[in-house]
């Protein structure tokens, strides 16, 4: 916890003026005493107390007792935002914004450089939807959808400002990205962010030009077709014998996924003090929202097996490689025929079900298998995160056959006809 401290020097002659200084201290690690820029007769100030004395009568009392209670909140506020422990040079800066704010404005020009502004700002900026700075995940994406505009403008020898995203721009930068061979899905996550930035820019009084919340300015998606595990098949994993392989561990995390529905940044957070009277309770890294999940009889053996410590994660890339490696020798080899659009023509292409498993695949597969077993969908939801249940219905993968046979169980059980 953060405690910040008022105080002054002593010198010689208390009708001098002296700075108040302050003194910041976070837990053990982190004590910096630095100026604060205001000033005080040395008689006016109690050290003991880090006020001003109360029988101290001068003029800017009032104004001086306010800026230092303005700036200790704005220290506490930017703390807030800091993802890591503040050093001296933070500070300061922030004890210079706090005075002197127009210098750290944004010097916008053109779409171009609140774009390079929004970036820059991104890892300490508190976004309103999750009320933590972007994750890196995002950031990447943002950088990335920026250098496809900068690609874009180059290459066609344009100016872009504001004035410019309007519905011509929507189609010719979409026709650009087709050009690149992108799938459909990833056109509309440049679709997407673009939005992003430019309600950003909005919001902050640097954009009056609203093409791009026309309705023909959509985000273009399309279904993924991604596949999930069924009961039977996560059982084939989990039986597989892989003593003495390293990809025993990565099995083993996929596992959990599938029978907790976390996320993959959320699988290496399982430990003995998330585990209370047979629930799994954490905070989720991505949402910071609070999870409660009943622990299923293979993650209890999974958890004990590993010392009540999963192993480390390595990243999404690395560790889905592997995956796949697991998954084809579990022999999860069903034919899986996936339509995707890419450069504006949609292909068909013939995979083996091994071949396209990922850590998402987990969570998918948690939610998927819950719903064919009759489970309650509003209850799934408050386990998932799914806001809506369209959305809900979107993300999990029930064929129409399987919502038929859905169907037929349901009349079977109310029915109690037998059906030959």
């Amino acid at each position: 916890m953060a405690t910040i401290k008022y105080f002054t020097r002593t010198i010689a002659g208390n009708d001098k003026i002296v700075p108040i200084y302050l003194r910041l201290t976070v837990g053990r690690e982190t004590d910096f005493k630095v100026k604060t820029g205001l000033h005080v007769k040395a008689e006016f100030f109690n050290n003991n107390t880090g006020t001003f004395r109360q029988k101290a009568e001068f003029t800017t009392k009032p104004e001086l007792e306010k800026k230092l209670r303005d700036l200790k909140n704005h220290i506490h506020d930017e703390l807030t935002l800091l993802t890591r422990g503040p050093d001296k040079e933070w500070i300061v800066v922030t004890i210079d914004k706090f005075h002197n704010p127009e210098k750290y404005q944004p010097k916008v020009k053109d779409l171009f450089t609140f774009i390079q502004h929004f970036i820059d700002t991104a890892p300490t900026r508190i976004t309103a939807k999750t009320g933590r700075p972007a994750s890196y995940k995002q950031i990447r994406e943002y950088n990335a959808t920026f250098r496809h505009l900068k690609n874009y403008a180059k290459g066609k020898n344009l100016y872009l400002d504001f004035k410019d995203i309007d519905l011509s721009f929507y189609n010719d930068w979409i026709e650009y990205l087709q050009g690149l061979k992108l799938c459909q899905n990833t056109i509309g996550k440049k679709i997407m962010t673009l939005k992003i930035f430019l309600n950003a820019a909005t919001e902050a009084g640097f954009n009056q030009y609203n093409h791009y919340k026309k309705r023909g300015f959509k985000i273009l998606k399309e279904d993924a077709e991604s596949i999930y595990l069924t009961e039977k098949e996560i059982q084939q994993l989990y039986e597989l014998d892989l003593e003495g392989d390293s990809l025993d561990k990565i099995r083993d995390l996929f596992i959990i996924g599938c029978w907790t529905g976390l996320r993959f940044s959320d699988w290496n957070k399982v430990t003995p003090e998330n585990i209370k009277d047979g629930f799994l309770e954490l905070k989720q890294q991505k949402t910071g929202g609070a999870v409660i999940v009943p622990l299923h009889p293979t993650v209890e053996a999974i958890i004990k097996k590993h010392g009540g410590r999963l192993p480390k994660l390595m990243t999404n890339q690395k560790f889905n490689f592997f995956l796949k490696q697991v998954a084809e020798k579990a022999e999860l080899n069903d034919i899986i025929h996936k339509a995707i659009t890419r450069g504006g023509l949609k292909v068909t292409k013939a995979y083996k079900k091994h071949e396209l498993v990922t850590t998402h695949t987990g969570r998918r597969s948690f939610a998927t298998n819950l719903y064919k077993s009759g489970f309650p969908t509003l209850s799934i939801m408050q386990i998932t995160g799914h806001k809506t249940e369209a959305a809900f219905l979107t993300y999990i993968k029930v064929t129409p056959k399987e919502h038929a046979e859905k169907l037929r169980t349901f009349w079977q059980e109310q029915t109690k006809l037998k059906v030959i």
